[in-house]
């Protein structure tokens, strides 16, 4: 009969025994499964990560009020400024400008030519799950 050991990070021991890391560098944090962490350890990693990893564009952009463009699942592209916006990626969005092409058909169902369509919202809470990418403007 094979004994499996269990991986150091389940075992029981070290983990009710383990003193809390309050030193602990944000790389020493990252390869942690984050059940491993204690409360304070994920906001750290947490805030870490919202200010240098990607969602720190988002924060400049509110910071500063500068425009972004994002590209959404509809094909439509949205040049705003943030106002808001969480882990999610919903955003709050000011100042919107949309803009999209429209194919024209003729009778027989033939793209013969292609319109640039665009549209001005003054304000727009935008989903999270239709953003694609996001870019400074």
């Amino acid at each position: 009969m094979a004994y499996v050991t269990k991986p150091k990070f389940l075992s029981g021991d070290d983990k009710h025994s383990r003193i809390k890391h309050t030193n602990k560098t944000f790389s020493d944090l990252v390869g942690v499964p984050k059940s491993d962490l204690n409360q304070q350890e994920l906001e750290r990693l947490e805030e870490f990560e919202f200010n240098h990893g990607p969602m720190s564009l988002l924060k400049e952009a509110v910071a500063n009020n500068t425009p972004v463009v994002i590209s959404c699942r509809n094909n439509h592209k949205l040049v705003a400024k943030v106002k808001a916006f969480d882990r999610h990626c919903n955003l709050i969005l000011e100042n919107v400008k949309e803009l999209w092409t429209e194919p024209v058909k003729n009778n027989k169902g033939k793209v013969i030519k292609v319109n640039q369509k665009e549209r001005f919202v003054s304000k727009l809470f935008l989903r999270g799950d239709s953003v694609i990418v996001v870019v400074k403007a």
